[in-house]
């Protein structure tokens, strides 16, 4: 018997026996999606955006969940198997809660909780939009999500569902990045798509710096040395183990992500140098 989280049952019987994927071919077939939990508590409208820049950027924003919801259908609708780990940073991050006094492993776990919430409002915005949907968590939690197991997550995929990982690894002191790379290589997914609020890896930050530049494509290396903080260290090292590309793009351009698994050059592709 399947948990309360995932018995949608009419929405999944219109959504897997909808039509046949695109015919388009697609560079990547399985992808890891990282969003980060600001991304759902963000204003895409400029005007908005630009009077709030600075600002923390937290709780939940309906209608950017449903914009961040219809960009996951696009790609799915191609025929892309789709996972995604989701960060908690719009509730709670446990580093700040940590440098505020609360004891690291405590605020972590909450960070954890956090990132349940998030994958939940992904996962009803998923299926108002007619594509079936699990959450799987990595923190047992039976009534709302199914338990993270490698070979029914993958399952998932090749069902046609869309599979939102929550609560990261399932341990303290670990970022949901780190999470995110090792979510892919557990399902064997061919590329970790790192959504941001800029269109790729730049040397320094373009907001700031006008002349920043950006990259196209950077060596895993090269990301670590530099010390370039668009995922943490350990999700680098972790993708350069186990021959993970990963592609950094921006969230908010409409049809990215589905521009992205059919293989346009758009943002920062980090990968062996002798890669193609």
């Amino acid at each position: 018997m399947e948990s309360a989280g995932s018995s949608h049952g009419e929405v999944e019987g219109v959504a897997e026996s909808g039509g046949a994927p695109s015919a388009h071919r697609l560079r990547w077939q399985r992808i890891l999606l990282k969003l980060s939990g600001e991304a759902f508590a963000a204003d895409h409208d400029p005007a908005i955006s630009e009077r709030t820049q600075g600002e923390p950027r937290v709780g939940l924003n309906y209608r950017t969940i449903r914009a961040i919801a219809t960009e996951v259908v696009a790609a799915h609708r191609e025929g892309a198997e789709i996972a995604v780990v989701i960060g908690g940073g719009n509730i709670i991050r446990g580093e700040r809660a940590a440098e505020a006094g609360m004891e690291r492993a405590a605020a972590d776990y909450m960070g954890m909780l956090a990132t349940v919430i998030n994958a939940m409002a992904l996962q009803d915005a998923l299926e108002k939009q007619g594509v079936p949907t699990r959450v799987m968590t990595a923190i047992a939690m039976a009534e709302v999500a199914e338990p993270f197991i490698r070979r029914r997550a993958i399952r998932h995929l090749e069902k046609g569902r869309v599979v939102v990982l929550a609560g990261g690894t399932g341990n303290p002191f670990f970022t949901t990045d780190t999470a995110a790379a090792l979510r892919a290589s557990e399902i064997r997914a061919e590329v970790v798509l790192k959504a941001t609020n800029v269109d790729g890896i730049y040397d320094r930050d373009p907001r700031k710096y006008p002349d920043a530049r950006r990259f196209s494509r950077l060596s895993y290396d090269e990301c670590i040395h530099n010390n370039l903080r668009v995922m943490d260290q350990t999700a680098f090292t972790f993708c350069k183990e186990y021959n993970i590309p990963i592609v950094v793009f921006d969230i908010a351009q409409p049809g990215n992500i589905r521009r992205v698994v059919l293989g346009e050059d758009i943002g920062t592709l980090v990968n062996h140098r002798d890669a193609r």
